[in-house]
Order: C-alpha cells, then sequence, then structure tokens
C-alpha cells in the first residue's frame, strides 16, 4: 500500500486543501495567536487580565524627587551662594539659605571647617552633627 504523501505527488496541496498544510494553519496558529479572535473564550476563561493595564501610575506633574546635596558641596561652593544671594557672611561664619536655593535636603558626606547656620526643609542626623560640631546650627 502506498504511503499517503506517495499517493498525492502531483497534487499541489496533498489533499488538505489550500491552507491546512501551511505551518499553524488548521490549529489556528501558535502560542497568544488569535486571543482576540476566535481564541478570545479561552482567553476570557483562563486569563481575564491578559490584556489592559493594571494598577496606577501617579502623574509626573505630582512626583517630584527631592533635591539632594552634601556636605562637601555645599562647603566647596559657599562664596558662590553668597554671590547668587543665597547666602551672607557674618565674620567668620555664614548663613546659607538652602530653601530658596531650591535644595530640599542635606546630606552628610565630606567634612566642613567653617561655622555655617543652615535653613533648610530636610537634614540628615550626620550631617546635623557635623554642622554643629563646627559651631553652626541648622533650622528646619
Amino acid at each position: 500500500m502506498p504511503s499517503r504523501t506517495k499517493k498525492f505527488r502531483g497534487l499541489r496541496t496533498h489533499g488538505r486543501g489550500k491552507k491546512a498544510g501551511r505551518g499553524a494553519g488548521i490549529i489556528g496558529g501558535h502560542g497568544n495567536a488569535g486571543l482576540g479572535k476566535h481564541e478570545k473564550l479561552r482567553m476570557l476563561k483562563y486569563d481575564r487580565e491578559h490584556f489592559g493595564r493594571r494598577g496606577f501610575k501617579r502623574p509626573q506633574c505630582v512626583v517630584s524627587a527631592n533635591r539632594v546635596i552634601n556636605i562637601k558641596e555645599m562647603s566647596e561652593s559657599l562664596e558662590e551662594y553668597v554671590s547668587l544671594g543665597f547666602a551672607v557672611r557674618n565674620g567668620n561664619a555664614y548663613s546659607v539659605n538652602l530653601t530658596e536655593a531650591g535644595i530640599d535636603k542635606l546630606l552628610g558626606v565630606g567634612e566642613i571647617d567653617v561655622a555655617v547656620n543652615v535653613t533648610v526643609s530636610q537634614i540628615s542626623a550626620s550631617a546635623k552633627a557635623k554642622i554643629e560640631a563646627s559651631g553652626g546650627s541648622v533650622a528646619e
């Protein structure tokens, strides 16, 4: 008895019609093919959350990151703050208003050797200790 392939030699589609012999045509596709069409009921039954978005994304106009600066950066740019009007020099000490300069938080990386009176909305514990050790003060 000849095999099916031999039997259909010379016939264009080997008895499968036009699309059945090509790739995954007869089974409706591979993977997630047809989830919005002929596989819609299967998708709704077993994977309802497949399409669409989940969760909540805050608008970027609401989200704002804190602008932070270290003690090292502040001590290096004290004269610049004086020239811009964010700081005032009182003898050997400086009075710096970081809130007006647009800085939200002062961090404690680095050293400071000048007495500085700082006005800032947030400050780390190590920064506060270093400023007070150098003879300055912090106003929040």
